[in-house]
């Protein structure tokens, strides 16, 4: 929901170019791990987590570039950036134990 709302921002703002990157990158990782539920087994899912990790990194690249051109601040980076680390975090955890590295 916070990446649909930055979209809006942005878009208001008349960002199109960044607020169409992130707007993908940031949905796209709840849609692929959403897909990863329903996965045709075991190596399906956890390419689909792999994605959704791709995007998590991808979306901080376009949120430290909203920072640098001053189109969010360093607050807003900070809360944003914070959620996507967690996410990356727990993305890795599950690819992980699927995978059967837990360690």
């Amino acid at each position: 929901m916070q990446i649909l709302n930055l979209v809006k921002f942005l878009k208001s703002q008349h960002e199109t170019i960044v607020s169409n990157q992130i707007g993908r990158a940031g949905t796209s990782i709840g849609a692929n791990i959403h897909e990863a539920q329903y996965a045709h087994g075991k190596s399906d899912f956890i390419a689909k987590l792999q994605i959704a990790l791709k995007e998590a990194n991808e979306k901080s690249y376009w949120l430290e570039l909203l920072l640098k051109t001053n189109y969010i601040d360093e607050a807003k980076y900070q809360e944003l950036d914070n959620v996507c680390s967690q996410i990356r975090v727990m993305l890795i955890k599950s690819i992980n134990t699927a995978k059967g590295d837990e360690r």
